[in-house]
């Protein structure tokens, strides 16, 4: 079985907060209601639309393989079920910055991952970021509900 390194429900607050940069990409900024992070994400709008006040489940994994394999980095089509499959829009990214600050005595964990370009900060509980490594291999899966 597959194990997923964060999943949680968030709900859409604001669209493209800092105004439309690109034509087919919007940045979105969601709070996520069991672990209360917030997350920004670059979204391609024109294949996967997203509106405020959309709810949606985000999960993070280090691999699509049901079985918990390592993924290979190359894609093999045929009838072999992934955890894809479960999903709406899947991305493939690296994360390439993990760092803590504290604000009035509380401490937050920002994490970025860059998706090909489309860029992701996940901030909030550090026992969350602990689970993950500098350079890690990550799939962004995303379904609404």
């Amino acid at each position: 079985m597959v194990e997923t390194l964060f999943e949680d429900i968030f709900r859409v607050e604001e669209i493209d907060p800092d105004g439309k940069k690109f034509d087919r990409v919007s940045r979105i900024s969601a709070r996520s209601e069991q672990f209360e992070m917030l997350m920004h994400l670059d979204i391609n709008v024109e294949i996967y639309p997203m509106y405020s006040g959309d709810k949606f489940m985000m999960v993070l994994a280090s691999t699509l393989n049901l079985d918990g394999t390592p993924d290979t980095g190359y894609f093999t089509p045929g009838n072999k079920k992934s955890l894809a499959d479960k999903f709406d829009y899947v991305m493939q990214g690296k994360l390439y910055r993990i760092s803590e600050e504290t604000r009035e005595k509380q401490v937050k964990a920002d994490m970025y991952v860059s998706f090909g370009g489309l860029l992701m900060m996940l901030k909030g509980d550090p026992s969350i970021a602990a689970r993950f490594e500098l350079d890690q291999k990550l799939f962004i899966l995303i379904r609404k509900v």
